[in-house]
């Protein structure tokens, strides 16, 4: 069932929504619609991130594995300036 939702933009959120629009043609509502979904979509983005990272910090064969890389890395890298 359709939603009408009612904000009042600050200064920077009328930019974003200009910038929003402007990149495809949109109206206010397509664009703020947009917006909401490249956003909705970023964070679940993020927040399978976050789980494969805690995943990765608390195994232990992924640790030992990125310790034995850096070890292998080491003889690569730069000396560091004094």
């Amino acid at each position: 069932m359709p939603r009408s939702v009612h904000v009042r933009l600050d200064d920077e959120a009328e930019r974003a929504l200009r910038t929003v629009r402007s990149s495809d043609g949109l109206n206010d509502s397509e664009a703020v619609r947009a917006a909401l979904r490249e956003a909705a979509r970023r964070r679940r983005r993020e927040a399978v991130l976050r789980e494969e990272i805690a995943r990765i910090a608390n195994d232990p064969a992924e640790i030992e594995e990125a310790r034995r890389m850096l070890e292998e890395l080491e003889p690569l890298s730069p000396d560091w300036p004094e």
